[in-house]
């Protein structure tokens, strides 16, 4: 390791903001919404354009870019010792319905952005370094979220992702097949040294604290639950209100149960429907079916247990109550995450030697590197977002913010890279 006016090789290396704003910009043009936002469900045409895009930047900075049986892409920057494993970084090109221009998209291209400061410096490192860009993180056309990432760690089967459909009952292998994306590399055979990921923080604390960087140390537990509520589809004019089995009107109590069991469980706890869908959704029948979905969170496996059998508890009641019938499936269990000691810090160093104001941070929304953690060394690099505001086309960050994020990742993979199989 050589070392010049005090520096360790590579510590004069920052990126270019100017250049990964303008990546911001233009991949916003894919699946791009009237109010600013953008609609890029996973494996849809928007979907298949942006990475494409993505491929053809990476290999314009001189990289080879593959993807595996799961979709998932990988860019990489060969490093000295092309035998030792790649140091990656990575999110998502995926959004929610009605999604932002930064949700996962600022750490596949933040990592984009580290790749370009080390070609236009000609700095080498040691470890290969790449880019990920993960499938299905959002979860919004195929559930659980983080499908792909989830397949590569090992939480679920390939057979059983692919398997998966959306609410239009297309097939998850489908989708990717039609799209070109289906990869000839099993997914989780591709090797890691370690992940970083960049994200935006998805919540208020940095921006109110007036930090640049969160150093996040782990992800708090999730489960999610989809409810199909039965009634009796009948006669809105006819039906007497004390005859009728009102799917909607059951659910609608359902859903207050869901808040009121997140508030009563403590002040990190927090309890979403997120998803309705009425049926026969007529104006002039009595709803004869409702379907429903629910995510709890907290950063204590043990309280969202809890959450999960009060909940199931008023749901029982409430529909014996309403003359209805609730089945109700817990679809998705991902457990409280602690990240890598040794990645963290190294965060930690990144920011303050760039003098950045930084505070540590327990992530509230799940994302890939949650389960990259069960197979090697991870942490997240947060920045903020105005209002805590994400899952918006209104979201929004500040371009000096982004940058700053992308410089704590490239410094963390260079430290990475000294640190790892020295």
């Amino acid at each position: 390791m050589s070392e010049a006016g005090g520096l360790r090789s590579g510590d004069n290396v920052t990126v270019d903001g100017a250049s990964l704003w303008n990546d911001i910009l233009e991949t916003a043009r894919f699946g791009a919404t009237p109010k600013g936002g953008i609609r890029r469900l996973t494996l849809t045409e928007e979907d298949r354009q942006v990475r494409d895009w993505f491929a053809a930047a990476c290999r314009a900075l001189g990289c080879s870019v593959s993807h595996d049986s799961m979709g998932n892409q990988f860019a990489r920057r060969e490093g000295a010792d092309p035998s030792l494993p790649p140091i990656t970084m990575g999110s998502h090109l995926d959004t929610q319905p009605t999604g932002g221009k930064f949700d996962g998209i600022v750490g596949v291209l933040g990592g984009l952005a580290v790749l370009r400061a080390l070609r236009e410096s000609g700095h080498e490192t040691r470890h290969p370094i790449e880019v990920i860009n993960w499938t299905n993180e959002e979860g919004a056309r195929f559930a659980p979220a983080m499908l792909a990432s989830g397949v590569f760690a090992g939480v679920f089967t390939e057979a059983e992702a692919l398997d998966k459909t959306d609410r239009a009952g297309v097939r998850f292998g489908d989708a990717l097949a039609g799209i070109g994306y289906r990869g000839p590399e099993p997914c989780g055979r591709h090797p890691i040294a370690a992940y970083f990921e960049l994200h935006i923080e998805q919540g208020p604390i940095l921006e109110a604290e007036g930090k640049t960087i969160g150093v996040v140390t782990g992800v708090q537990a999730i489960r999610w639950y989809e409810v199909t509520v039965t009634g009796r589809d009948s006669h809105a004019g006819s039906t007497p209100m004390t005859m009728r089995a009102d799917a909607l009107l059951a659910a609608a109590r359902m859903i207050e149960a869901v808040n009121a069991v997140g508030l009563a469980h403590g002040p990190d706890a927090v309890a979403t429907v997120g998803l309705v869908e009425n049926r026969p959704n007529s104006r002039n029948v009595v709803p004869g079916e409702v379907f429903l979905t629910i995510d709890l969170r907290d950063p204590d496996d043990a309280v969202v247990g809890r959450m999960e059998d009060a909940l199931r508890e008023r749901i029982a009641d409430i529909a014996a109550a309403s003359g209805v019938r609730a089945d109700f499936a817990r679809v998705w269990d991902a457990p409280a995450v602690h990240f890598d000691p040794a990645c963290i810090e190294a965060v930690r160093q990144a920011a303050e030697s760039f003098g950045y104001p930084a505070r540590r941070i327990v992530s509230g929304a799940g994302h890939d590197a949650a389960y990259l953690a069960r197979v090697a060394p991870t942490t997240m690099i947060f920045v903020p977002c105005a209002g805590g505001l994400s899952h918006n086309e209104a979201e929004s960050a500040e371009r000096g913010d982004v940058a700053a994020g992308a410089n704590v990742l490239l410094r963390a993979v260079l430290d990475a890279d000294r640190r790892l199989n020295a």
